[in-house]
């Protein structure tokens, strides 16, 4: 409706014949919405070892979601990763390909050792500089990973891993809130704190993705602990 009253406003402004209430008066026969927000089904924490040990073929779709899993950043970021990104443990991921960017030119993400090895694997793979191209051209879809989840039966979606990620980094390991924040790129606090506090956790992010790897991957134990120290 916000669309629509925005085309009829451009259009009003061109002088063309329109009916500039057109929106309003729709909203008031249409009446109150009723839509409730719906949340992205998402698999638990503990079961994210056995889903990621399923997903052991080279394939593209596979090592896709391989690497969705173990940076928690949503499919855009993944579906566009290129091989020029990539600097040693760091994926600098420009801010035209993340949703929460916006005044910036991109976000510097930890790469745990798996992720890196799935990059690796990844790599004969690409083209045109991208890791996950597509069998005709481009980079694969974004339903291309959810398509596969919804083939074995799974009510969750490939987003989902973000809050498996984040339950698990509440639950399982006691992360610092705005450590685990940064990992998903949430805004932290107010923005008067952020203009004064410059940090980006980059060295604990780093700490954290690694530890995640090991629960990712089955080499780490589901015990609850504190990951740093106060």
């Amino acid at each position: 409706m916000n669309r629509l009253n925005l085309v009829m406003q451009h259009a009003a402004a061109l002088g063309l014949d329109v009916d500039i209430q057109a929106t309003a008066k729709a909203k008031a026969l249409l009446g109150k919405s009723r839509h409730q927000t719906k949340h992205i089904a998402a698999v638990p924490w503990q079961d994210v070892p056995a889903f990621y040990a399923g997903l052991h073929e080279p394939t593209i779709t596979h090592l896709a979601l391989r690497l969705l899993i173990l940076t928690a950043v949503r499919s855009n970021p993944i579906r566009f990763c290129r091989e020029d990104q990539i600097e040693g443990d760091t994926w600098i991921v420009p801010a035209a390909h993340m949703k929460a960017l916006k005044g910036k030119e991109s976000d510097f993400r930890a790469l745990s050792q798996e992720a890196q090895k799935v990059l690796s694997a990844a790599q004969p793979y690409a083209r045109d500089g991208f890791f996950y191209p597509s069998v005709r051209k481009g980079v694969i879809s974004d339903a291309t990973m959810s398509k596969y989840m919804q083939r074995l039966g799974m009510d969750a979606r490939p987003h989902g891993f973000r809050s498996s990620f984040r339950t698990w980094c509440a639950e399982a390991i006691n992360t610092p809130r705005d450590v685990a924040e940064t990992a998903l790129t949430h805004s932290v606090g107010s923005q008067v704190e952020r203009s004064y506090r410059r940090t980006g956790y980059l060295e604990q992010r780093r700490v954290l993705m690694e530890r995640w790897a090991k629960h990712v991957t089955g080499e780490a134990s589901c015990e609850v602990s504190i990951l740093f120290s106060p």
